[in-house]
């Protein structure tokens, strides 16, 4: 109705009153000038809106028109310009949000700046908007009419509560007229217990009234939220082009990356066949005789990239079509070669396995079992050495699989490759590196 929007346009979005020396973002949204700047008091640094998100310094602080003269410009989609995405301290993309300081980061930001924050990928926090605030428009504007209808409830009930209190003080005053010298005292202590109970019943419904008009001005405000939600186009086959555009980018920043990986002979399993051109490797039952050297694997079938890396970072791409488990990612040069292998980041290896041709596993401690749209007939292996990184792309889909983050690499790198056991010809298929093509 025309007060529920009346007052919708004079609410400050953060403390929910009356604007108090309002000022308007470039974004368009309004808020009292006090509440604001506290806001990126409080989070130390130039602050984002807190209803679009969209990031502007106090220097954009615009003096608030009236609702006629309000600036309208588009409201900030995170997804609608990926330009607008990248960070301007790293050149990242911003792909995370930070619940802590309600602002978009990118992976280095949240490594540098957030790492004891509330951190969550953009999708899931902008999946859980949507969640939170699923409530259409409609159901909205009946909440707000339902409290409204109380509140005037309320007003009537406390109206007719002072008629009926009059009407019985107006009675008391006729009754006892009569024996006015006898019962002075007793009407005017009658007379003050009426006034209390009034006065104790017009307090209740005050703030009872109070706490509706809050649960009225929340609501408003998860309105507009739902609104601007609506307006994103956060949602079917946008979301999912968008989406992919911006995978497809992050594949692309990594591919820049790539390097010519081969294997390296003298740290291959003895059961394993390696190609003449360094590029492939499968299994064989047939255990060749060859030194056991330090270098070279004693148990598990297993081998090494020649190249090493101890700084920057680095990009490679296998092709894992027809094979039912494989085990991909790096090694430390200090990690243990002999005899029976547990792989995880404190054993000095960082890798990701397939099993029973469909079961995917980051090898964790404790492992971290995945669930993926599709099977990979290509992965991509990232590592980030001075960032800590080591990440997974599904190649095909130009989608990430797994990232281990925070790891702390001292040593050397190689690139590490598992053919598994072939299976009686189940899993005979090899591992093959392949040479990096950008997603078109």
């Amino acid at each position: 109705n025309s007060f529920s929007v009346h007052l919708k346009q004079f609410l400050c979005s953060i403390c929910l009153d009356v604007f108090s020396s309002p000022v308007t973002l470039q974004c368009g949204h309004n808020f009292c000038k006090k509440c604001i700047t506290e806001n990126w008091r409080i989070n130390r640094k130039c602050s984002s809106c807190v209803v679009c998100l969209a990031s502007y310094c106090e220097t954009h602080l615009e003096r608030h028109q009236t609702v006629t003269g309000l600036k309208r410009h588009k409201l900030f989609d995170p997804l609608d310009n990926l330009e607008d995405r990248l960070c301007t301290r790293h050149g990242e993309l911003m792909e995370l949000f930070c619940k802590t300081d309600q602002m978009c980061v990118c992976q280095l930001c949240n490594e540098l700046d957030h790492e004891s924050h509330d951190v969550v990928p953009l999708r899931e926090e902008w999946e859980g908007k949507k969640t939170e605030l699923g409530k259409t428009e409609a159901e909205f504007q009946q909440m707000i009419q339902e409290r409204q209808l109380k509140i005037e409830e309320l007003r009537q009930s406390t109206k007719l509560s002072k008629e009926g209190a009059d009407k019985e003080t107006a009675d008391g005053v006729h009754v006892f007229s009569a024996l006015m010298q006898l019962v002075e005292t007793g009407l005017a202590d009658l007379t003050e217990h009426i006034k209390k109970r009034q006065k104790t019943a017009a307090k209740h419904a005050e703030v009872f009234s109070k706490e509706l008009d809050k649960e009225i001005s929340e609501l408003m405000k998860r309105n507009s939220e739902v609104k601007h939600l609506h307006q994103l186009s956060f949602e079917g086959t946008t979301l999912s082009k968008e989406m992919m555009k911006l995978l497809e980018v992050e594949l692309e920043r990594v591919q820049q990356y790539a390097v010519d990986v081969t294997l390296d002979p003298k740290t291959a399993h003895p059961k394993l066949i390696l190609s003449d051109d360094g590029k492939e490797v499968s299994h064989s039952d047939v255990e060749k005789n060859l030194p056991d050297n330090p270098d070279r694997f004693s148990y598990c079938v297993i081998v090494l990239g020649k190249q090493s890396f101890s700084s920057g970072r680095f990009y490679y791409e296998v092709e894992v079509e027809g094979k039912t488990k494989w085990d991909l990612g790096v090694a430390s040069v200090s990690a243990n070669r002999k005899g029976q292998i547990t792989s995880s980041p404190e054993a000095g290896y960082w890798t990701l396995q397939l099993r029973n041709g469909n079961e995917y596993v980051a090898l964790a401690d404790p492992d971290i079992v995945l669930s993926l749209k599709s099977q990979p007939q290509k992965v991509g292996v990232f590592v980030d050495y001075e960032e800590g990184v080591v990440s997974f792309y599904d190649v095909g889909a130009a989608d990430m699989i797994y990232s281990f983050t925070g790891c702390s690499f001292t040593d050397k790198l190689y690139p590490f490759f598992s053919p598994c056991f072939n299976d009686g010809g189940d899993n005979s298929a090899p591992l093959r590196i392949s040479a990096v093509h950008k997603t078109d």
